[in-house]
């Protein structure tokens, strides 16, 4: 019997997974008051167990003033015992450990970053709403040192590797993309310049990392919508990020504030989102979707490995090692992208369905997720921890929901 090249060990700069499978960083909202819990420690073990080469613990903000979300993890000292308790479990399940890092910039409220929402330039989000004001450059360098800081405590705490976040409409991604920088100064204006920041940030994690630790970039092939990145300007990212010696790039796209779908793909489950808002806190954004409902969140059509096409092209513009994300539920696929050159593959919905689907994967269990690609744990993670609605009970699901993924499942199936 051949074994499958899924199931193949790899190198990523200094380490080595067991196979070429990578639990994405998808946001778990299980960091409750910015702090690990249990539940965010038994999910990454449970994924460990269940067979993955690396598991990604998602979307840690490396100061306050980058924090989307309450239940979003923040990197201070207080809390590297309890993620080195996590890598310490994770090691001994077999896989490695992996932490995205970034700041969302613009992507926040007050109440949440503790401050006026920052970003390139100042402007209006639509999505939190809140005006946010221009980082000046003290701002600047004080970002890029915690950047550094917070690579140092992954390192105490036990990580074998780093995931940077520049894509995605964050704090990097609004620096590289013309629609959110507007600046005048050496950060602004043409795209070396606007790649500026994501240089100096990168070039200082990379210090800090030393030559034990991987670092990898989550990096946009396109934002999505005309005045934003387009391909060709994301491939000069990437050849960029190749010169400052990143051991890999994650390959995505899509802009939370402006196209979000296009990073998940499929439609958003708009009455599962703002069913469990609560509405004090999210009063506006509740209004906003059942009065915009599309408008705001437009459906971006599903299919396995959607990002393939594209991601090839960043595959022959650039000799680095590339990580494949996007729709990667089935063997067949995972198989076609490492065979097309690429290092490992991530994946996210299929993990949240099945903690165990790499292990069912590899002993011929199963050859597909049964992931349906309804949104569901899209729709809840922005409130509660991401959860897949076929692990739930029938009575936890309102019926309303129930019919809203009924009829998203039997068009995306």
């Amino acid at each position: 019997m051949i074994e499958s090249s899924i199931f193949t060990p790899c190198q990523i700069g200094p380490i080595t997974l067991k196979n070429r499978t990578i639990r994405s960083a998808a946001f778990e909202n299980m960091a409750f008051n910015n702090s690990p819990s249990q539940m965010l420690f038994d999910y990454h073990t449970a994924v460990a167990r269940g067979g993955v080469g690396m598991t990604t613990v998602a979307y840690a903000s490396v100061s306050q003033s980058g924090l989307s979300f309450h239940n979003q993890l923040w990197l201070r000292e207080e809390v590297v015992p309890e993620l080195k308790r996590l890598t310490d479990a994770v090691h001994a399940e077999g896989a490695k450990a992996s932490i995205q890092i970034g700041h969302c910039g613009n992507m926040t409220h007050r109440d949440t970053c503790g401050e006026k929402p920052v970003s390139a330039s100042g402007n209006f989000n639509l999505y939190s709403p809140t005006f946010t004001r221009m980082l000046t450059v003290q701002d600047i360098d004080r970002l890029v040192d915690d950047f550094g800081k917070a690579v140092d405590m992954c390192r105490r705490a036990g990580f074998d590797c780093i995931e940077v976040h520049a894509g995605h409409g964050y704090l990097i991604s609004q620096f590289l993309s013309p629609y959110t920088n507007r600046r005048k100064d050496e950060y602004g204006g043409s795209l070396e310049n606007r790649m500026r920041f994501m240089r100096r940030v990168i070039t200082r994690v990379m210090e800090e990392a030393k030559d034990d630790m991987a670092i990898v970039v989550k990096t946009n092939m396109y934002d999505g919508f005309d005045t934003g990145m387009q391909v060709d300007d994301c491939i000069k990212v990437a050849q960029e990020l190749e010169k400052l010696g990143v051991h890999a790039l994650v390959l995505s796209a899509g802009f939370v504030s402006k196209a979000p779908m296009e990073v998940m793909r499929g439609a958003m489950p708009i009455k599962a989102l703002t069913y469990y808002m609560d509405m004090k806190e999210f009063w506006w954004l509740k209004l906003g979707l059942r009065l915009g409902n599309r408008w705001m969140i437009p459906t971006v059509p599903y299919k396995d490995a959607y990002f393939f096409d594209t991601a090839m092209k960043f595959r022959q513009a650039v000799k680095m090692p590339l990580i494949y994300v996007g729709g990667m539920v089935n063997k067949e696929d995972m198989e076609k992208v490492l065979d097309s050159g690429f290092v490992a593959f991530q994946m996210a919905r299929a993990l949240v369905n099945d903690t165990d689907f790499v292990n069912k994967l590899h002993s011929g269990e199963v050859t597909k997720s049964p992931c349906k690609h309804s949104n569901y744990c899209i729709g809840r993670m922005y409130t509660l921890e991401m959860k897949c609605h076929q692990c739930m009970k029938e009575s936890e699901l309102p019926t309303k929901l129930q019919h809203e993924i009924d009829k998203l499942e039997q068009k995306w199936n």
